[in-house]
């Protein structure tokens, strides 16, 4: 019986395929808005995810995020280090800049200063160059972002030359860096070089990157810091939780996506349930020939699972293949630079169409079982 309910379904192609395009169509906007909803609000805890030596962050009681910030004394660095538990602690200095390039363009950029010794808060990995060029006079790294943003296609940023507040940078490297939340440009140099290109109030120091003992739990030696300086220490998780819990209670974003995601389950719910209906009210007769030849409705309810079935996994499988290639199309832009699909969200696609087709399903079986065998030979 199953054969003959699948025989029906594929038997009638422009329903068939309508379904087929119902179920794809609300897969992809599911899973794709879905996807790149957590990779964007996971951007709010890229400065985090760039520093990967650092165990534990130590700031200002007000501070939020990485780029929500207040600065601190540089005494605050000697009190850290002096804490139980703490191994080692340097300080990162975060600071927007206006800066004119060599054909006089001018762009916005976040200056990072890492500690001079040993350069702990660069991101682990280079795109181009080494890390060691930071040596070099006036040198400065950029992330691959700023070159898409501040070079034409084919240009060679190393050895460009920029104007940061008055003073020369030179462009020695390309970082490999996760882009922020706002995709700004961001240039990486040395503390005491940073202090120069950015100058500003009496208290400079942004954040205190510190490492942990062995043996020692991050989480009690941020909870001692916090007791013993009077400043909020947090470990690399809760600093980077922090910043994606900032983008969502204050942005739009949650809001957005969720409009979409469901505008995209009652799209799949609308032209599943109305092509269902269709098929169903085309083939009434022939269920209710197989209702007088002694089939049961327990039977053909499971004839239309298995029609639902078909059509729910083909039509998954298709979305979710067309969300892969959206990420793999655009990965080579550096907006969209490490995006992925979480394993949760197949999981909640593959459960919004097992709704779609129970709701529209059930619609129209209803019609099939109040069909009286006696029907067909009036």
């Amino acid at each position: 019986m199953l054969w003959i309910a699948i025989r029906m379904l594929t038997g009638d192609a422009q329903k068939f395929y309508g379904l087929l395009f119902g179920i794809a169509f609300s897969t992809l906007l599911i899973t794709q808005q879905l996807t790149i909803f957590v990779n964007l609000i996971e951007r709010g805890a890229s400065g985090v995810f760039n520093s990967p030596n650092a165990q534990i962050w130590v700031m200002d009681p007000v501070s939020r995020t990485t780029e929500v910030k207040y600065e601190m004394p540089s005494t605050a660095l000697d009190e850290v280090r002096s804490v139980p538990g703490v191994e080692w602690a340097v300080p990162q200095l975060r600071a927007t800049a206006a800066v004119r390039t060599s054909t006089g363009d001018l762009e916005g950029v976040s200056v990072i200063g890492v500690d001079d010794a040993t350069l702990i808060g660069l991101p682990r990995n280079m795109a181009k160059g080494s890390r060691d060029v930071l040596s070099e006079p006036d040198a400065v790294l950029i992330d691959d972002v700023g070159v898409t943003n501040m070079f034409q296609p084919g240009e060679d940023p190393v050895g460009q030359r920029l104007e940061l507040n008055d003073q020369r940078a030179v462009i020695r490297g390309v970082a490999d860096s996760i882009p922020s939340f706002t995709s700004q440009v961001t240039l990486y140099t040395k503390y005491s070089r940073a202090l120069n290109y950015v100058p500003g109030t009496r208290n400079r120091l942004s954040f205190v990157l510190a490492g942990v003992s062995p043996g020692a739990d991050p989480k009690e030696v941020a909870q001692r810091i916090t007791r013993q300086t009077g400043l909020k220490a947090l470990t690399r998780d809760a600093f980077a939780q922090s910043g994606i819990d900032f983008i969502i209670q204050n942005t739009g974003i949650p809001t957005n996506f969720g409009i979409t995601v469901f505008l995209g389950f009652v799209v799949g719910v609308a032209i599943v349930g109305l092509t269902f209906s269709l098929f169903i009210r085309d083939n009434i007769k022939q269920f209710g020939a197989l209702k007088a030849i002694g089939v049961t409705n327990a039977k053909i309810v499971r004839m239309v699972a298995a029609q639902a079935g078909l059509v729910g996994a083909i039509g998954y499988a298709l979305g979710v293949m067309g969300t892969v290639l959206f990420i793999w199309g655009f990965s080579g832009v550096p907006q969209f630079k490490g995006f992925y699909i979480p394993w949760q969200i197949p999981l909640i696609s593959l459960g919004a169409v097992a709704l779609i087709l129970a709701l529209t399903g059930w619609t129209a079986l209803r019609s099939v079982l109040r069909t009286e065998p006696a029907a067909v030979f009036r």
